[in-house]
C-alpha cells in the first residue's frame, strides 16, 4: 500500500483549484488545514480577520469533505493542537503514515521559512490562482533599470487579452486616469455593499476569537463574507450596481461613507474566494464607463500582481528597507488613542470598527502622515498587516514599504507619496470638522500635515531635489522668504516634539 501524502491548504489558499489540491490523489492524501495560534499571534491580526478566515477555513473544509476529499482539521482549541502549522503537518504524518507533504507556495516569508525547514519531505508548489508567475515576472524584470508597474500592466493586459482590441488597448489608451479620481458628495442612494448575517459556525467562530484574541480591533457588527458563494454575491452587487461610479469615486474620502463605491473584494481575492482573473473577466463585460472598468481592472491585474511580484522578487531582506532612516516610534493614535486630526481620527476609527479602509486612506492619511513624521518604516508595516482584514505580507509589505513609506527607495514609487493638508481637504470632507485649520499655513492651530510637508521636503532636498517628478515642489519653497521658511520648519519641529513626548497631535 502506498503511503498518504499530506496535502497543506492555508487560511488563504481556499481555492477548489489551487497548485496543491490539483497534485493530489483524492483516494490516498489528506487535506490539512491547520487554525493555529502561531499563525494568529505572529502579527496581532485584527479580531475580525482572524474570524473571517477561521469561518472562512471551516466552512471550506466542509466543502471538500462534500467533494470526496479526507480533510484533517485542527480547531483552534483542540486539545491536541500543538498550534504551528509545522507542529500540525509532523502530528498528522505520524498519525496517518505519511511520508511527504505537497504545499502551495505561501505569502509570507516567515512561514515558507517554517516550511521549508521542516523535518518532512516537502514539495513546494507554485501558486497558480496568480495572473503572473514568479518566472514570468523575473524575467519581465530582469535586466530593466526601472520596474514601473506601468509596463507591466501592460503586459499583463496583452497576455490575458483584457481590454485588448488585437495588440491595441480599448479605447486606444491604456489608462483612463485622467477621467478618475474626483471628489465625492454624501449620496444617500449611493449602493451599499452586501452584508451576511453570522450563520452558526461564524458565531461559533466569533465566540472563540474573542475569547483567544486581544487584539487591536472590534468584533461588533461582523458582516464579512465568508464562503464563495457569499464572496460571489458581493462580486455580482459590484459589478451591477457600483462599478459605473467606482472611477470617478476611487480617491475620494468622506467621514460617514466609508467605503463609497469600492467593491470590497480583496479579502476575498486575498484568500482565495475569488480568483484574479475571473474578477477582470467580469468587470470587462459590465456595462460601465471604460475609465470605471479599466481603473477596477488596473488594480488587480496589474497593482496586485504587481506587488506579488516585487515581494518574491526582492525576498525577505525588503522587510528592513529604511532608505530615508526614518525611526521615529508609531503614535498611540494609530493603535485608538486620541488625535485632534479629524482624518486621521476617521480613518483609524473605522479601521478599528471594520478592519477597513480604502487605499486612498491608507496612503494619503495614515501613509502619508507616518511618512512626513519619519515613523520607522517597520512599525508602520506592522501596523497595516495587524490592523485590515486584506493585509497578507506579499501584498502588504510592498505595498506599504515601497508605495507608502519610500523605505525601497524607488523600487516600486518614482517619488514619495507626500501631500499637506491641501489634498486631503480637496478629496475629503474631513477638513471641516477638524480642530485644525486646513488653510492655516503656520502657528499652533495650523493643519499639521502643512508643516510637516515642507519639513520633509527640506530634509531630504538631497536624495529628492533632482527628482523631475518632485522639482514643482522645491521651486514652490524656494519661493518663500527666508522667514516664512523658518517659521514653518520651526512649527514642524514642534509637532515633531509633541509626538516624541505623546502628545496629542
Amino acid at each position: 500500500m502506498v503511503n498518504p501524502r499530506l496535502i497543506l491548504v492555508l487560511g488563504d489558499q481556499l481555492t477548489e483549484t489551487i497548485s496543491a489540491l490539483s497534485a493530489a490523489d483524492k483516494s490516498r492524501d489528506i487535506v490539512v488545514m491547520a487554525e493555529v495560534m502561531a499563525e494568529g499571534t505572529s502579527t496581532a491580526h485584527h479580531p475580525q480577520k482572524i474570524a473571517m478566515i477561521l469561518t472562512a477555513m471551516r466552512k471550506f473544509s466542509v466543502h471538500l469533505r462534500g467533494q470526496g476529499w479526507h480533510v484533517a482539521y485542527s480547531k483552534l482549541d483542540d486539545v491536541e493542537n500543538t498550534q504551528s502549522i509545522g507542529g500540525e503537518l509532523l502530528r498528522y504524518a505520524a498519525q496517518h503514515g505519511a511520508g511527504s507533504v505537497i504545499a502551495t507556495r505561501c505569502g509570507e516569508w516567515r512561514l515558507h521559512a517554517e516550511l521549508a525547514g521542516l523535518a518532512l519531505p516537502i514539495n513546494i508548489l507554485e501558486d497558480n490562482r496568480f495572473i503572473c508567475s514568479e518566472a514570468e515576472f523575473l524575467a519581465w524584470a530582469d535586466g530593466r533599470r526601472e520596474w514601473r508597474m506601468e509596463y507591466f500592466y501592460r503586459e499583463m493586459r496583452r497576455k490575458t487579452g483584457l481590454l485588448m482590441v488585437g495588440d491595441q488597448p480599448v479605447g486606444g489608451r491604456w489608462n483612463f486616469d485622467a477621467e478618475n479620481r474626483k471628489p465625492a458628495g454624501s449620496d444617500l442612494l449611493r449602493p451599499r455593499p452586501p452584508r451576511f448575517e453570522p450563520c452558526s459556525i461564524t458565531r461559533e467562530v466569533l465566540k472563540l476569537v474573542s475569547e483567544k484574541f486581544n487584539h487591536f480591533g472590534s468584533l461588533d457588527d461582523f458582516g464579512w463574507a465568508t464562503d464563495r458563494d457569499q464572496a460571489i454575491q458581493v462580486l455580482d452587487h459590484f459589478i451591477a450596481h457600483v462599478l459605473a461610479r467606482f472611477g470617478a469615486e476611487q480617491d475620494a474620502m468622506l467621514r460617514d461613507d466609508p467605503t463609497l463605491s469600492h467593491a470590497l473584494i480583496s479579502p476575498y481575492l486575498n484568500i482565495g474566494l475569488l480568483l484574479p482573473l475571473e474578477v477582470c473577466r467580469r468587470a470587462e463585460t459590465a456595462p460601465a464607463p471604460i475609465e470605471a472598468v479599466e481603473g477596477f481592472i488596473r488594480q488587480i491585474l496589474g497593482w496586485r500582481e504587481y506587488m506579488r511580484g516585487i515581494y518574491m522578487r526582492q525576498g525577505p531582506d525588503y522587510m528592513s528597507k529604511n532608505v530615508l532612516d526614518a525611526a521615529r516610534s508609531l503614535p498611540a493614535a494609530y493603535w485608538g488613542g486620541p488625535t485632534k486630526m479629524a482624518c486621521m481620527a476617521a480613518a483609524i476609527g473605522q479601521t478599528k470598527q471594520t478592519a477597513y479602509a480604502h487605499h486612498i486612506q491608507r496612503l494619503m492619511v495614515t501613509g502619508n502622515f507616518a511618512l512626513l513624521a519619519g515613523i520607522s518604516p517597520q512599525e508602520v508595516h506592522h501596523w497595516y498587516l495587524s490592523v485590515y482584514i486584506d493585509a497578507f505580507e506579499w501584498v502588504e509589505a510592498p505595498n506599504v514599504l515601497g508605495m507608502s513609506q519610500f523605505a525601497d527607495g524607488g523600487i516600486i514609487a518614482s517619488k514619495p507619496y507626500v501631500s499637506s493638508g491641501a489634498y486631503i481637504n480637496r478629496m475629503s470632507d474631513y477638513c471641516g470638522s477638524c480642530a485644525y485649520k486646513v488653510g492655516q499655513k503656520t502657528g499652533d492651530g495650523a493643519c499639521p500635515f502643512n508643516a510637516l510637508y515642507w519639513d520633509f521636503l527640506d530634509r531630504h532636498r538631497a536624495r529628492f531635489s533632482r527628482n523631475a517628478r518632485m522639482g514643482q515642489m522645491y521651486r514652490t519653497w524656494d519661493k518663500l522668504t527666508p522667514e516664512h521658511r523658518a517659521t514653518v520648519l520651526q512649527d514642524a519641529v514642534k509637532i515633531l516634539a509633541r509626538l516624541d513626548r505623546g502628545d496629542v497631535v
